[in-house]
């Protein structure tokens, strides 16, 4: 990996444990992969470090002043490590002790932790900067959440997406349908959240939630010529991003106040309910045990 970003105060990225950086100066991406421990979902550390990074990424922009041109980051690249998966979404063995013992502040805590990590990534990090995910795998529940809230999503054709939080009498409430709505009807929204059924990349790319379908394996280099394309009209995409901010603004606010519905629904939850996530966990544990993170193929023009 390389870290020659300027204006940067250090330069090392981190020290991270779960979250795994690699900087293209070509094409000023900045690629970060999840690499969770034990089960791939945003356990509470994973969570803090994404947090530290994101305000470390705003450090080293901060020397643009503002100006595309002089900006080290013009794109930011989420991927996973995990293979197969992108993100399983929220800590369930958490949220199903939090929920037994009645403990609203802990749920609370835990979710917005959640937000604090998407709506930064959701707003461009307030820079004229584009997001983009990668999803090579399942991404379910918060990790479907954490991938539409980018600007602009790329999938391979295996991927595939889906908010299960239904099956265990609960919604998402990280951002799903903010964000769903906003690149779809709220109609669409609305079916995807309640029906819990999984969803090909095929299937979001037909629905407008993916923009780019790479065939298996080459998600990282259709990522790659996504930008070199993207770059050729950079000032109008950043604009683009600006007006639909301004038109239709995702707000901290908003998904604050869903936040603190999700936590009266979870709250609410029978013990019939818990029994559902704990059988969900002990199927991530499975899936867990049999995968180990590796290391992207090499690219051309990546690194």
């Amino acid at each position: 990996m390389t870290h020659d970003i300027k204006n940067d105060s250090s330069p090392v990225w981190g020290p991270y444990d779960q979250v795994e950086v690699d900087y293209d100066a070509q094409q000023k991406a900045l690629w970060y992969y999840l690499s969770p421990h034990a089960r791939p979902c945003f356990n509470q550390n994973l969570l803090e470090e994404l947090h530290r990074f994101q305000a470390q990424v705003v450090r080293v922009n901060r020397g643009g002043e503002g100006d595309p041109a002089t900006l080290p980051i013009r794109y930011m690249i989420l991927a996973s490590r995990t293979p197969g998966v992108f993100n399983l979404g929220g800590d369930l063995q958490l949220f199903a002790g939090l929920i037994r013992n009645q403990d609203r502040t802990g749920l609370f805590a835990y979710a917005k932790a959640c937000i604090d990590v998407l709506y930064p990534n959701a707003v461009n990090f307030d820079q004229p900067l584009t997001t983009i995910t990668l999803v090579q795998g399942d991404a379910l529940g918060g990790g479907f959440e954490a991938a539409v809230s980018s600007n602009v999503v790329i999938a391979e054709r295996s991927a595939k997406f889906g908010l299960p939080e239904v099956l265990f009498n609960l919604i998402p409430g990280m951002g799903a349908y903010s964000f769903l709505i906003r690149k779809t009807s709220p109609d669409t929204a609305e079916r995807i959240i309640m029906s819990g059924e999984l969803l090909t990349a095929e299937e979001m790319h037909e629905l407008g939630l993916v923009d780019v379908l790479a065939e298996d394996g080459e998600g990282e280099i259709a990522t790659v010529n996504f930008i070199r394309r993207h770059q050729k009209r950079g000032n109008s995409h950043v604009a683009m991003n600006r007006i639909r901010q301004c038109v239709n603004p995702v707000t901290y606010e908003e998904l604050i106040q869903i936040t603190k519905i999700w936590v009266d629904a979870a709250l609410k939850l029978t013990g019939r309910d818990l029994r559902m996530i704990e059988r969900l966990v002990q199927a991530q544990n499975r899936r867990a045990d049999y995968v180990e993170p590796v290391q992207p193929k090499a690219m051309e023009g990546h690194g």
